[in-house]
């Protein structure tokens, strides 16, 4: 009997590593939008902020969607609509070898503050939200290892009275690909309690390679600095930079 036990205790034990092996990222996409955003307008097709199928930062060729659909390292396992107020399509990625998942949501982009709000409360902590994978509830958003920001700086257009506040002690980590995200989110991710992995000191173009590129980093567990450099990397493979610029552009920490 108590060998029995034992055997029990082991399997049950390797049941729950598994499960805390599994890395989850929430990326919180604000689709491109000429008439809702402070942005310089792009051709028409690609700035319809509540069309996601054409969206610069959905649909097109280096949006979320888009970029990551076609990956090799990718999967993409399924595509919601309207899952949630204010998020026009969902998609749920697996990668190709690693035990992690992607969870996208691409916001109208005429609710950035909502997209914002959105973003800062799970990177805190506070926002709680569960997905069904393969039958199993899975948490993400505040539950998520990490959380991205993709888009448009929208705190340059407003200011939030108050940011949320760090909810507990787990370990989340930030990605904001957005203009000059350092110097605009820099008091909101502190108050999060969040680590900033990489965010951006000037105007970028934030499409989907950037953050392909820094997930392999990611993923295999290299330090944040390493992950930096393949971040940068790749937005100089795909924008021909230079490789110096995007490491200026690119950087990780406080």
């Amino acid at each position: 009997m108590i060998r029995f036990l034992s055997i029990i205790v082991v399997l049950l034990s390797m049941g729950l590593n598994s499960v805390a092996q599994t890395k989850m990222i929430h990326v919180y996409v604000a689709l491109c939008d000429n008439e809702n955003q402070g942005i310089v307008p792009v051709p028409k097709l690609i700035g319809n902020g509540q069309d996601p199928f054409n969206n610069l930062y959905w649909g097109a060729l280096y949006g979320i969607k888009t970029h990551f659909k076609k990956h090799k390292n990718w999967q993409l396992l399924e595509t919601i609509k309207n899952p949630k107020a204010n998020v026009l399509e969902r998609c749920i990625f697996k990668h190709s070898t690693e035990n992690a998942y992607m969870v996208a949501d691409a916001y109208d982009g005429a609710y950035m503050k909502n997209t914002v709000v959105d973003f800062l409360r799970s990177a805190s902590g506070n926002s709680k939200e569960t997905i069904t994978i393969n039958d199993k509830a899975v948490p993400i958003a505040g539950k998520a290892n990490l959380i991205a920001f993709i888009g448009h700086n929208g705190l340059m257009d407003f200011r939030l009275e108050n940011y949320p506040t760090k909810a507990n002690d787990d370990k989340r980590e930030t990605v904001i690909l957005a203009c000059v995200s350092k110097s605009y989110f820099t008091d909101a991710i502190k108050k999060a309690g969040a680590t900033p992995l990489v965010w951006s000191t000037g105007l970028m173009a934030p499409e989907a390679y950037t953050l392909e590129y820094l997930l392999r980093g990611w993923l295999a567990g290299e330090s944040n600095e390493q992950i930096r450099q393949r971040a940068a990397q790749g937005y100089h493979d795909y924008q021909k930079c230079g490789i110096n610029g995007a490491k200026r552009l690119l950087v990780t920490g406080f």
